[in-house]
């Protein structure tokens, strides 16, 4: 029971970091997501385009295959030429599809396996918490990305400033229950 725990709860919050993309997203216009601050510095659009190459070497061919693919060319990922909205959230659909359909297929005896990413041992749960831990990394420089662009229009995607009180308030008016985190703020399907 504990593995299909894990499994529905890494679903969730990889959910969820997906929605907080989104989001931020949807805030920005179209200049915005390929501003890039200084030469060092990623593009909302580069961050993406890397997130995406990263998902679709780590997750295609999850269970059979070394997580760092052949196929992948890491440093391109880091050139801004992404050239419009439409082809960054195809590109962001498109490595969180793949990382979902593995995710789905995913039975709790897969937990223990032990897979590769460039031929570094990992069970099947230390490989996801990689990812669990480096994705969340870059939605947080794109959501720290939109709220420099948006300065005083952000609309905040957690808890607003000043609002901390009431927020408690409300949850802890609620009896004591179990619920996921995310489950107030992601509808079911």
């Amino acid at each position: 029971m504990m593995e299909k725990d894990y499994l529905a709860s890494i679903k969730k919050q990889f959910e969820y970091y997906k929605m907080l993309g989104d989001q931020t997203f949807a805030q920005l216009n179209d200049e915005q997501l390929f501003n890039q601050i200084n030469e060092e510095s990623n593009s909302v659009a580069t961050i993406v385009k890397h997130m995406w190459g990263n998902m679709l070497s780590r997750w295609t061919g999850f269970l059979t295959t070394d997580g760092e693919k052949n196929w992948r060319q890491r440093d391109a990922e880091f050139e801004n030429d992404i050239t419009s909205r439409q082809e960054l959230l195809t590109k962001w659909n498109e490595g969180w599809q793949c990382l979902f359909e593995a995710i789905d297929s995913l039975k709790n005896e897969d937990l223990t396996k032990e897979i590769y990413i460039r031929n570094q041992g990992h069970t099947v749960i230390e490989a996801i918490n990689r990812q669990l831990a480096h994705y969340p990394y870059h939605v947080g420089q794109i959501v720290f990305l939109g709220k420099i662009f948006c300065s005083t229009q952000w609309k905040s995607l957690s808890i607003p400033k000043g609002n901390s009180k009431s927020f408690n308030d409300d949850k802890f008016a609620q009896a004591k229950h179990k619920q996921h985190f995310t489950d107030e703020f992601l509808k079911p399907d």
